[in-house]
């Protein structure tokens, strides 16, 4: 098993952090089996491209909730991990547990 869960949509609040809100928050590492992704589909070539981790964030998005990590973005990344047999990988974690939303 790769994901704790596969889920479908964002069970999370809205959280509106701009690709700059994203970038200030410091990367750090998630086991992959933790994650419960975002998304139950993914288009295999953006998967298998050489530049699809060329463009946007290098690190995948992460919001926790209830104690659950939320894989928001950057499935492709987590799953190319995966590939690679890593346990885990370094990504950006919003924890909207700690923030009075």
């Amino acid at each position: 098993m790769i994901f704790k869960a596969v889920g479908d949509g964002k069970p999370y609040p809205e959280h509106r952090l701009s690709s700059g809100d994203w970038a200030r928050i410091p990367p750090r590492q998630v086991r992959l089996d933790q994650l419960i992704s975002t998304k139950r589909e993914l288009d295999l070539q953006s998967l298998l491209a050489k530049d699809s981790t060329f463009y946007g964030d290098l690190f995948p998005h992460v919001v926790q909730w209830r104690g659950d990590l939320y894989l928001e973005d950057g499935l492709h990344r987590a799953l190319r991990a995966a590939l690679q047999q890593r346990q885990v990988l370094h990504a950006r974690v919003l924890d909207l547990d700690a923030i009075d939303l």
